[in-house]
């Protein structure tokens, strides 16, 4: 694709965005009436804010869901004790219930808007951003356009590229070029996160690791989990988290073959706990008996799987065991971050398909700290062995403790990184007080 075709095709996108942008507001409630909007907030997604900008500097962070948003605090959290004001958007209703809890009135939370012109200008026109960070994977060409249109500096952070995006990506190179030349900066993962950016035409890439490891360990209530230990009493544990389709099929097929044996209570935590009404009438046609959390349900002798249907307490449900299988790498693509469950001292089962976390799963499993299942028959061995191996089991924690701590160093590397960008807006912003008193 040439570089005349690509802009073409970018303005051909806005312009498509602009003639849907009537549509939206139908579609927006649709999504509200099945709960994936806040539909007293549906108008944030058109641009429209819902709080006052403060004076001063401002950033605009951008995290698209739960895991991105966990990623990027401990860095907002930095750039707040620089007197920076902070927006932050994220696109589903569990992150912006997380914001809320975790960060509080310490940022602003906006849902971020469609990524149509009109909706984007407005939110730029409003918020006036400084600074724009944004986590991870998130390309939204006209957000990037209109904001390379107003020289704001636009950074990427924590950020990686999956083997499929970048496939696409480089038959279009033309297109990414087009689009990443307005990039200030990209603070990536891993070397081949960062090599691919430059492969994509971003003209300053740095890495700096993964922020994930830098977050605190996921808090959790003590007096609950007093609670649900001393119901589980000597009985043996497993979990299986972030779950998707399939994967909780194959916990209770493990489940089953591992009961006469062992007589394990088996933790789901799905990773959209709105499939859990489905999720349990499956585990129940299997003939088995489910506690639900949301429910407040005992977890008797007689229970067989403990069903985690909420957001924001995985730190309650890894500390009821020692033996985490981690989802979306059985069946479904991709993975889902293994750092929680080895910060939580449990052994890590996986599945093969983990491309979006593949560095620290090499790190893990060089560790040893972290094993790769093929299958659901080669999960229930693994499952087995490490409920009934307790040398094997601790060896794989410890493992997972110390190489979690040898992975850090994110933060401060991201930091350094945003020095440029971040340092002219501190000095301003302790200015501004002195400037109001002269």
């Amino acid at each position: 694709m040439s570089s005349l075709r690509a802009r073409f095709a970018l303005g051909a996108y806005r312009l498509g965005g602009i003639a849907i942008y009537p549509l939206m507001s139908p579609y927006l409630a649709v999504r509200a009436a099945r709960g994936k909007e806040e539909r007293a907030r549906r108008l944030e997604r058109f641009g429209y804010a819902s709080a006052n900008r403060p004076q001063g500097p401002l950033v605009w962070f951008h995290a698209a869901s739960v895991g991105e948003s966990l990623a990027v605090m401990p860095l907002i959290r930095e750039i707040r004790r620089r007197d920076i004001h902070v927006v932050l958007t994220t696109g589903t209703v569990t992150s912006a219930r997380l914001v809320r809890e975790r960060l509080g009135d310490d940022v602003i939370h906006q849902y971020v808007p469609l990524d149509l012109k009109p909706a984007v200008r407005r939110f730029l026109d409003y918020w006036q951003p400084d600074c724009t960070i944004i986590a991870e994977s998130e390309i939204w060409p006209t957000t990037i356009m209109e904001l390379g249109q107003r020289r704001i500096p636009q950074i990427l952070v924590n950020a990686r590229i999956s083997d499929r995006s970048f496939s696409r990506w480089k038959t279009r190179l033309s297109l990414a070029e087009a689009l990443f030349e307005n990039l200030a900066l990209v603070i990536a993962q891993s070397d081949i996160d960062a090599e691919r950016f430059r492969d994509l035409g971003v003209r300053q890439v740095i890495m700096s690791g993964n922020l994930k490891v830098d977050t605190d360990a996921p808090p959790y209530d003590a007096a609950l989990l007093a609670r649900y230990a001393k119901q589980i009493g000597d009985r043996k544990t497993w979990a299986a988290v972030c779950t998707f389709d399939g994967e909780e099929s194959a916990a209770a097929t493990v489940h089953r073959a591992l009961k006469e044996r062992n007589g394990q209570l088996t933790i789901i935590v799905p990773r959209h706990p709105e499939r859990s009404d489905e999720i349990e009438k499956m585990l129940v046609g299997q003939g088995l008996k489910v506690a639900r959390r949301t429910r407040n349900d005992i977890l008797s002798p007689d229970v067989d799987v403990f069903l985690g249907d909420t957001i924001g307490e995985m730190g309650l449900y890894l500390r009821l065991t020692e033996v985490s299988f981690v989802g979306r790498s059985l069946f479904a693509e991709g993975g889902q971050n293994p750092l929680e469950s080895a910060m939580l001292g449990c052994a890590i089962l996986s599945g093969g398909h983990v491309q979006n976390f593949r560095e620290a799963y090499q790190r893990l499993a060089r560790s040893g700290s972290a094993r790769m299942v093929r299958d659901t028959e080669m999960l229930a061995k693994g499952v087995h062995y490490l409920l009934t191996n307790d040398a094997a089991r601790r060896g794989m924690i410890e493992a997972g403790f110390a190489t979690v701590q040898e992975m850090r160093g994110a933060l401060t590397a991201t930091l350094k990184g945003l020095e440029p960008y971040i340092n002219p807006l501190t000095v301003k912003a302790r200015l501004l007080p002195k400037m109001a008193q002269g």
